[in-house]
């Protein structure tokens, strides 16, 4: 069964929210980089992205593995949100990685663990929900047929399957997006070049062949991307 939704999109979160989460991201030394602070609270304003995954999330009590984590912010939106989900972020980047971890065990995030995991040879063992959140462009069609099906036989009944990204059509938000994940490899942003971005059409269709129960809206809100949350549920 498989739904698109129509409702508007999920806002971002307002100032203090966001401020509240990137605190955590400030260095130890008032002199520090704050690179990661900006980055986040920025992300945060801006991007409906978490209040999204949030919602999407929230249903369930499962824990988490969060593909492509980066720094982890997921984990930290959950915990401000209530969410006290186990949680599990694997990223390529063993930067982000290190700071992920550095930051996590610095605010107390004790349900949090993470590890360095290149996607495109697999991804680890889990039970129950999967984020993989602006990650799947950056892999072969082929290897994003593989990874899906890999992370649907991890999800329990009452698990959900939770993926936010760039959407391929001829939208002039689908260059766009196309256009800033360039720029974000070659400042060196993302270690990984975008290779393949999916259909919608072609995540419904896996979706819903394997018998989740799936929902699908946009999720660009006022950004100029063309993002959409998709989300699937074994029931």
């Amino acid at each position: 069964m498989t739904s698109t939704a129509t409702s508007p999109p999920t806002a971002p979160f307002d100032r203090a929210a966001a401020r509240g989460i990137a605190r955590a991201f400030l260095p130890k030394h008032p002199l520090g980089n704050r690179y990661d602070y900006y980055y986040t609270l920025t992300k945060l304003r801006t991007d409906p992205l978490y209040p999204g995954v949030l919602d999407a999330l929230r249903p369930t009590r499962a824990p988490v593995l969060d593909l492509g984590c980066g720094l982890g912010l997921l984990a930290h939106a959950l915990h401000a949100d209530g969410q006290r989900l186990a949680y599990y972020g694997v990223d390529i980047d063993a930067a982000k990685i290190r700071r992920g971890r550095e930051v996590a065990a610095r605010t107390g995030l004790r349900e949090a663990r993470f590890d360095v995991v290149d996607l495109a040879n697999g991804a680890p063992d889990h039970r129950g929900s999967v984020a993989i959140l602006d990650v799947l462009q950056y892999l072969s069609h082929d290897k994003q047929r593989a990874l899906l099906d890999t992370v649907i036989a991890m999800l329990d009944p009452g698990a959900r399957l939770v993926i936010r990204s760039g959407v391929a059509d001829d939208s002039p938000r689908s260059r766009t997006t196309r256009v800033t994940d360039r720029l974000a490899n070659l400042v060196g942003w993302m270690q990984e070049r975008a290779k393949c971005y999916p259909t919608a059409d072609g995540l419904r269709s896996q979706l819903e062949g394997a018998g989740l129960r799936t929902t699908i809206r946009p999720l660009y809100g006022d950004t100029p991307f063309n993002n959409w949350l998709i989300v699937g549920e074994r029931t």
